[in-house]
C-alpha cells in the first residue's frame, strides 16, 4: 500500500512560486498515477494536477494550465508541484493522492494525509 506525505508549502506573495512534494512509501509507488488536489476554506477540494506512473503523460485543469508543473521521480519516490505566479486564490491545503491512469478524471484513490498549507498574500 502506498502512503503519501506532502510538504514544502508556505507563505508566498503574489506573483511567488513555491515547490510542493510528495514523499511516497512502499515499493508499488512507481507503477501508479499520482495526482494533487487542493481544499480552499469553505470549498470542496479541487483537483490540480496528475502525472503518470512514468513520468510521460500530465494533465492540468484550466484554472492553473500554465502555472502550475508536475514532475516525479520514481529513484526517490517523490512527485513534485512546481507553482508559478501564484495568487490569492490558490490559497489552500494541498494534497497528493494516487488518480485512476486515466489523468483527466480528476478522481482520488486513496486516502487524504495531512497535506501542506500554501497561503498567497495579497
Amino acid at each position: 500500500q502506498v502512503q503519501l506525505v506532502e510538504s514544502g508549502g508556505g507563505l508566498v506573495q503574489t506573483g511567488g512560486s513555491l515547490r510542493l512534494s510528495c514523499a511516497a512509501s512502499g515499493r508499488t509507488f512507481s507503477s501508479v498515477a499520482t495526482g494533487w488536489f487542493r481544499q480552499a476554506p469553505g470549498k470542496e477540494r479541487e483537483f490540480v494536477a496528475a502525472i503518470n506512473w512514468s513520468g510521460t503523460s500530465t494533465y492540468y485543469p484550466n484554472s492553473v494550465k500554465g502555472r502550475f508543473t508536475i514532475s516525479r521521480d520514481n529513484a526517490t519516490n517523490t512527485v513534485y508541484l512546481q507553482m508559478n505566479s501564484l495568487k490569492p486564490e490558490d490559497t489552500a491545503v494541498y494534497y497528493c493522492n494516487r488518480v485512476p491512469d486515466k489523468l483527466r478524471t480528476g478522481l482520488a484513490l486513496g486516502s487524504w494525509g495531512q497535506g501542506t498549507q500554501v497561503t498567497v498574500s495579497s
